[in-house]
């Protein structure tokens, strides 16, 4: 649920060939961001089964808990890298705010994936983009012109086809992934505010070091102590949860966003193959529908601000050219 982007950096560093090592070499940089993509997405659903499993155990608000406390143990390597470079902000009330507002988020999230037909809940939680836009004109101030307007509007069309009122009975686990989308959209765009004057890994570091104290107390509340099994299962959703943010990030690195954005949608295939192997269960005609409709709505949407991001370089480039020529 996210759209910031550099054009084509190596993922094996400088001085090595976009593809990397290991055979990679002749991949072309597109074709390795979209593998990136679809791995990211891969990871995704595999961590939203293995969330699903615990939570037949314990709360879905204690496997929130242990998702970031073995995400921030992965990481520590990275951390001791970084150094301490990683501490200096002046933000640290905007770091709390995205960290609690992306807590809760997250166990909304969590808490529809224990009572909702997976598939339903993915094709619910792909609104985040449609919130994110109106969060941003919102938050950010930015322009958001008719066409946005317009694709924003059908996408949340989708939503009632999936949900259909007046023709099936209205539960409220309904409305945690869309509610869970909006608290989403909006850390989102805290990140893009922070994104304008901190570095990268120190947003990694405070997101990260922030959510696991938090998403604790909480958890105190439903505390019961876990099986091996479910212990197992949330340090595996830990660790697949930095994997999948590390090739999310690094297809983001190797081509823009607009172009990434369609492989994100694989997650539906891959959930509805999962939901049937191990659940049984079968997504309706009518969520493959809003789920065409949602994703239509949000390709369009990236698109559109990717033009105009072209246009805002285009133009700014055109007003720098005089001063550079010293005219």
């Amino acid at each position: 649920m996210t759209s910031d982007s550099d054009k084509a950096v190596p993922a094996a560093g400088p001085g090595h060939p976009p593809g990397g090592r290991f055979g990679l070499q002749a991949v072309s940089a597109p074709m390795l961001a979209a593998l990136y993509m679809v791995g990211a997405s891969l990871g995704f659903t595999i961590m939203n089964v293995a969330i699903r499993e615990a939570s037949q155990e314990v709360s879905a608000l204690e496997v929130v808990f242990f998702r970031n406390f073995f995400a921030m143990l992965f990481m520590m390597p990275w951390f001791a890298r970084a150094g301490l470079s990683v501490l200096r902000t002046e933000r640290l009330r905007l770091y709390i705010w995205r960290s609690v507002i992306g807590l809760v988020a997250m166990m909304l999230w969590f808490s529809s994936l224990a009572l909702l037909p997976l598939a339903e809940a993915v094709t619910l939680g792909f609104t985040a983009p449609l919130f994110a836009t109106g969060a941003a004109a919102i938050f950010l101030g930015e322009v958001v012109r008719a066409r946005r307007w317009t694709a924003t509007a059908i996408g949340f069309l989708g939503v009632l086809v999936v949900l259909r009122p007046g023709f099936q009975a209205l539960t409220w686990p309904m409305a945690l992934p869309i509610v869970s989308a909006a608290f989403m959209a909006v850390s989102i765009v805290i990140v893009k505010k922070l994104s304008r004057t901190e570095a990268p890994g120190t947003i990694v570091f405070f997101m990260n070091v922030l959510l696991a104290p938090l998403s604790l107390i909480p958890a105190l509340f439903v505390w019961q102590w876990p099986s091996w099994w479910v212990l197992g299962l949330m340090t595996l959703v830990g660790f697949v949860a930095v994997f999948s943010h590390v090739a999310l990030t690094r297809a983001y690195q190797m081509a823009d966003a607009s172009a990434m954005l369609p492989f994100d949608y694989t997650k539906l295939p891959f959930v509805a193959a999962l939901g049937f192997a191990l659940y049984g269960e079968v997504p309706d005609l009518w969520t493959l529908v809003g789920a065409g409709i949602i994703a239509g709505s949000s390709l369009y949407i990236a698109h559109r601000e990717s033009v105009v991001a072209r246009e805002r370089r285009v133009s700014l480039a055109a007003s720098e050219a005089p001063r550079a020529s010293g005219g």
